[in-house]
């Protein structure tokens, strides 16, 4: 090997590692927070934010960046146990489940911009409710088998362990995808940011009271999500539904407005019910609506196209005899 390629190889391993690191020190952070609204001894949480980390460094940064998930997997549940070995078991499979993921989306041609309704539908059953099967499976298993929960506590613990690496797949990844490309919009009036800052303001505002009142006012969020996946796409949506998850977690956690009174499963049912069709019709709207944006601007360029086309084929003032020419009577003979 030459001494350029043998240097370019050495970068390239380090940039590696690099990467691996900042992934670990990702997934750690986002575990420490996604851990403060635990439910089921103390590891299973409603939403886990580090899936949606490890997916999306995986689809960005390639499936060479799984030790970063792995250590990062085996620091944060070392801290919480049960013991060393049941947690190798509960890391092999959140490392496994996103890796999963990521091969299930790219067999598929995922793209991460999102900019097509099969990309959203794509990560939605692939991502996170497919590939999130494998470290619900997995984790819920081992606690069994350590003895850290009773046997018939399985099946509520796997819901638990399921809907909540989901909903990490559906929330953070979308807005971790966006802010990858996201840039300070030039141009735009102030009419615009305003709107913007309206739109975010009231999505707090309705969310708290909606999970706070006694009567179920949950539906009132959706015509705020509607709002955003259309003005704004998904750099509105993501941040919305991001909005409304974490506030719905808060009061389901302080067992407040519409969870107050409810067992863990019935709260956990109630709970991911809202927060799955919130970030659906978020993600899958916002896909939608780019998809169309994106094909009006493919329809605008080919008539422009073809109009400089046929201004250097023919004449102005041909043009204009044949345009002025009713569409009924080109087509007849002289």
């Amino acid at each position: 090997m030459s001494t350029a390629g043998h240097g370019e190889g050495l970068r390239r391993h380090r940039a590696t590692a690099l990467w691996i690191l900042v992934l670990v020190a990702a997934y750690y952070g986002a575990a420490r927070i996604g851990l403060e609204q635990q439910l089921v001894r103390g590891q299973v949480t409603p939403m886990w934010p580090p899936t949606g980390i490890a997916l999306v460094g995986l689809l960005l940064g390639g499936i060479r960046l799984w030790p970063g998930i792995a250590v990062g997997a085996f620091l944060v549940n070392i801290a919480i146990g049960p013991s060393v070995l049941p947690v190798l078991g509960i890391a092999a499979g959140n490392t496994i489940a996103p890796v999963c993921a990521c091969l299930l989306l790219r067999r598929v041609g995922f793209r991460v911009e999102l900019d097509r309704l099969q990309d959203a539908l794509a990560l939605v059953f692939l991502g996170a409710l497919g590939g999130m099967l494998i470290s619900a499976s997995v984790g819920s298993a081992v606690l069994v088998a350590s003895g850290a929960v009773p046997a018939g506590a399985f099946w509520s613990t796997w819901s638990v362990w399921w809907t909540g690496d989901a909903m990490g797949v559906l929330v953070i990844a979308p807005l971790l995808l966006v802010l990858r490309t996201c840039r300070l919009p030039r141009g735009v009036g102030p009419f615009r940011w305003m709107e913007a800052a309206a739109l975010l303001a009231g999505t707090v505002l309705v969310t708290e009271v909606a999970t706070h009142s006694t009567p179920g006012l949950l539906f009132l969020v959706f015509p705020l999500l509607i709002w955003a996946a259309f003005r704004f796409q998904l750099a509105g949506a993501a941040p919305c539904a991001l909005i409304t998850s974490l506030i719905a977690i808060e009061a389901a956690a302080d067992g407040s407005g519409p969870f107050a009174g409810l067992d863990l499963f019935t709260k956990m049912v109630t709970l991911q019910a809202f927060n799955g069709s919130a970030a659906l019709t978020a993600l899958l709207l916002a896909a939608t609506v780019t998809e169309r944006e994106h094909t009006r601007r493919e329809i605008e360029q080919v008539c422009r196209r073809l109009g400089e086309a046929l201004s250097r084929l023919a004449p102005d003032e041909e043009i204009e005899h044949w345009a002025a020419v009713p569409p009924v009577e080109r087509g007849r003979p002289e």
